[in-house]
């Protein structure tokens, strides 16, 4: 196939010279690439999509797609997006971040993101180390594994991102590893389907500082890691609870419907309306103005 006939090609920045950053072996670019399969299947002109990143070694992703992009501040990704979806809701929304960018930085916004139910898709890429700086631990760091932060073993217990989405309110949440590609574009995809916070944790690796501190070999032998520890949801129901909490459970792991914050404050802004213009205000539920 000619490069210039492959999906990817009319969603990238061909004509700039952008170089990349990203090393030999990386899973970013496996994201990268289910994102832009999820888009192509969707079917979304690329004006209708904003891709909005933080810093960090996913930082770079918007830079190189040709979609309406923002490359912000540190751990500032969900702040950006929610003030751009405010102001463009029919734009679909999707934030990249690493886990130092969303849960250390950026993680109060993730979580009021979440709270308020902002119509967006989150990717997370966890690679569990902060790479671009030089892997420093994150808040996705295991326990007793190194880091340049941590040369004798990690003592932070890691958040779970997954169960921290659920809990702060996010409506759909899912989780796959850059391994099973074609399962991870399938899942971006229902997540930009879905009206309300999606989020989408892409369990990755960095060979190149938390890999080689750990002794864990090569891009190869990590991205098998990934296939070797990880199961289905469904297989994962099966196992004993221990069992279970040594892998990396794949699938969609919540899906509920509720209204977005659009959609709640638009009602607040009909409401002011016909209050200031005299009409009687009636407020629904209990303690409702009558």
């Amino acid at each position: 196939m000619a490069k210039s006939e492959h999906t990817a090609y009319a969603y990238l920045r061909t004509t700039k010279k952008f170089p990349n950053i990203w090393c030999a072996g990386c899973g970013i670019g496996i994201v990268m690439g289910a994102l832009i399969r999820a888009i192509d299947r969707i079917g979304l002109d690329k004006d209708d999509v904003a891709v909005v990143s933080g810093i960090g070694c996913s930082g770079r992703m918007p830079v190189y797609l040709d979609f309406n992009t923002m490359h912000t501040t540190h751990g500032r990704a969900l702040a950006f997006a929610t003030g751009l979806k405010l102001a463009q809701p029919k734009l679909h929304v999707i934030v990249v971040m690493g886990d130092g960018d969303a849960l250390a930085i950026g993680g109060n916004h993730f979580i009021h993101a979440a709270r308020r139910n902002i119509n967006l898709t989150a990717i997370v890429i966890n690679n569990a180390i902060y790479g671009m700086t030089g892997g420093q631990y994150s808040p996705t760091t295991p326990l007793e594994m190194r880091a340049a932060t941590a040369p004798y073993g990690h003592v932070e217990p890691p958040f779970p991102i997954c169960e921290l989405s659920i809990a702060a309110g996010a409506t759909f949440v899912a989780r796959s590893t850059v391994y099973h590609a074609i399962e991870l574009d399938k899942l971006i995809e229902k997540a930009i389907r879905k009206v309300g916070f999606s989020v989408v944790e892409a369990v990755s690796y960095c060979h190149t500082t938390y890999g080689r501190m750990n002794k864990m070999g090569s891009a190869v032998d990590m991205m098998r890691m990934l296939k070797e520890h990880s199961v289905s949801l469904a297989a994962a129901e099966k196992l004993m609870p221990e069992e279970r909490a040594m892998k990396i459970v794949r699938g969609v792991l919540h899906d509920v419907d509720k209204p977005d914050y659009m959609t709640l404050y638009n009602q607040v802004i009909e409401r002011a309306k016909a209050t200031i213009s005299g009409k009687e205000f009636l407020r629904a539920g209990p303690g409702g103005l009558e």
